[in-house]
């Protein structure tokens, strides 16, 4: 089993910058990832990253906007989010799974709680 936990939300304004971070713990040898959504929407894929950190994955829309990285001796990942647009709006949640490219494809197995970005106009 792994628990994640999400922080960073928060209010920010068009253009800004956020880092979300989420702490795993249990076994915590998995792919991690960020899945959002936004008030009346389905749930999108936002970024994913393998254990070792050497393969990335992004959606085309926060494509050179946001970074995904982790760091394993804290068992921590990150999501640093620049040039943010009021459309990013939604809650973003910390997943983990077998593999990068699987969280990409939805295959997830564990959630977070889920932490509120708000970007106003």
């Amino acid at each position: 089993q792994v628990q994640l936990v999400e922080s960073g939300g928060g209010l920010v304004q068009a253009g800004g910058s956020l880092r979300l971070s989420c702490a795993a713990s249990g076994r915590t040898s998995t792919a991690m990832g960020w899945i959002r959504q936004a008030p009346g929407k389905e749930r999108e894929f936002v970024a994913a990253i393998s254990w070792s950190g050497g393969t990335t994955y992004y959606a085309d829309a926060v494509k050179d906007r946001f970074t995904i990285s982790r760091d394993n001796a804290k068992n921590t990942v990150y999501l640093q989010m620049n040039s943010l647009k009021p459309e990013d709006t939604a809650v973003y949640y910390c997943v983990g799974g077998t593999a990068a490219w699987g969280l990409k494809e939805n295959r997830v197995d564990y959630w977070g709680q889920g932490t509120q970005v708000t970007v106003s106009s």
